[in-house]
């Protein structure tokens, strides 16, 4: 039995589907069809009943729509032609049920059979669209006012006793609240279903953007429209690039390429987020990071110091691949900001930006060298060796110090 219903429901879904059919559509017309199937045996158990007490006429319009509406879907399941298919069903939907309403002589004698005509609406609202369900409610509520105008015409009585009147009143009420119900339930999931879709996509959104963004700037990108561009006047910027990385990658597969910095970059990511620090970009084996920005701190090199012992511990370990970087840190004033309108960038610029960098590009392999900006703030909380007086491009002469470890004798 169990199979028997299977296979009758998987025989169902299949009628009028197209292949390049989306989800929804698909959807909708195996619904429509499955309560055309629902009102048919009803329409014919109604038409049987009224035949049974004399009410020819009345018994001609359920049993016609049943023969219709069958005689519809074999037609549908062969042509495809939903928006024809789609139309008769609510067609017959909206009219027939006003006609039997006056075959049987006004709403009470008809035991409010016009009822079934609310279904139009409904269907359409769901099957259709907005618009559509508007013209056709219209139709609907035309009915209903002429039908108040007919009743004075309509016969006063017909061949159906009392106690069958109030059953039918209890079907009719009954069978097209149900089917009214698993309407309004579809197109409530339909939507429940769609704002779930949104809010995930949604979300997807606003994660990509806070991992390109930080996230009071992807704030503002969301709201408004303005040039974000902020100066700070204490940051810390630090540099790291991999010393001899060009030879070493010639000498390496692509994917083992992308697969070596994957790992030790992701691992930086991590010591970024650990320290609340804000990751600028990767250019190359490149790597920036700054403190700051776009958070004020006053712990700005105290915070990038304690990142670069950790990534120096950690590319000299098997876990970094024992690779050789040159770390470069500087503190000072900088200018940050957001970049173009598509594959935007939050970006920094300034002279201390282009010192941090020179410290890295004239540093030393497996180092971390800092400016006396960067020094004077950190001096009293770690060792730094004093490297001396180096000419550096575009600066001249500076004092230089290299980072060795945390004072541990003092606190912050």
């Amino acid at each position: 039995m169990q199979n028997i219903l299977q296979k009758m429901a998987s025989f169902v879904a299949q009628i009028g589907i197209e292949s390049e059919d989306p989800d929804e559509v698909r959807l909708q017309k195996t619904l429509l069809v499955v309560i055309a199937l629902m009102i048919i045996p009803a329409a014919a158990l109604w038409g049987i009943i009224y035949l049974f007490f004399d009410e020819v006429l009345a018994a001609s319009i359920p049993l016609s729509y049943a023969v219709i509406s069958s005689l519809s879907i074999f037609i549908f399941s062969h042509t495809k032609r939903y928006r024809f298919y789609r139309f008769s069903q609510l067609f017959l939907l909206v009219l027939l049920p006003f006609l039997l309403m006056l075959a049987l002589g006004g709403f009470v004698n008809s035991s409010g059979v016009i009822l079934w005509s609310f279904l139009c609406p409904m269907g359409a609202l769901v099957f259709s669209g907005s618009r559509s369900a508007v013209r056709w409610f219209l139709v609907y509520l035309g009915l209903v006012i002429l039908s108040g105008f007919l009743q004075t015409f309509a016969r006063p009585a017909n061949n159906l006793s009392p106690f069958l009147i109030t059953i039918f009143f209890v079907l009719n009420i009954g069978a097209v609240s149900s089917i009214a119900f698993i309407l309004l339930y579809y197109f409530v999931s339909q939507k429940d279903t769609a704002f779930y879709a949104l809010h995930t996509e949604q979300q997807k959104s606003e994660n990509l953007l806070l991992n390109i963004l930080p996230k009071e700037i992807a704030a503002i990108l969301k709201n408004d429209s303005r040039t974000i561009a902020d100066h700070f006047e204490g940051v810390t910027i630090l540099f790291a690039d991999i010393a001899g990385f060009t030879p070493m990658s010639a000498a390496m597969s692509p994917v083992a390429v992308v697969d070596m910095l994957n790992e030790v970059f992701s691992h930086f990511d991590t010591l970024a987020e650990k320290y609340n620090l804000e990751k600028i970009k990767t250019i190359g084996d490149c790597y920036m990071v700054a403190a700051g920005i776009p958070r004020a701190r006053p712990d700005h090199a105290h915070a990038i110091a304690c990142m670069a012992l950790e990534m120096r511990s950690y590319v000299s370990s098997s876990g970094g691949q024992s690779l050789n970087f040159r770390i470069g840190v500087n503190s000072g004033p900088v200018v940050a900001g957001v970049i173009g309108r598509k594959k935007f960038i939050y970006d920094l610029w300034g002279d201390a930006v282009n010192t941090a960098s020179r410290m890295e590009s004239h540093g030393t392999p497996g180092k971390i060298q800092i400016t006396e900006s960067t020094y004077e703030l950190i001096k009293d909380q770690f060792i730094c060796e004093e490297r001396g007086t180096a000419t550096i491009k575009g600066k001249g002469e500076m004092r230089l110090w290299y980072l060795i470890g945390e004072n541990t004798n003092t606190s912050m």
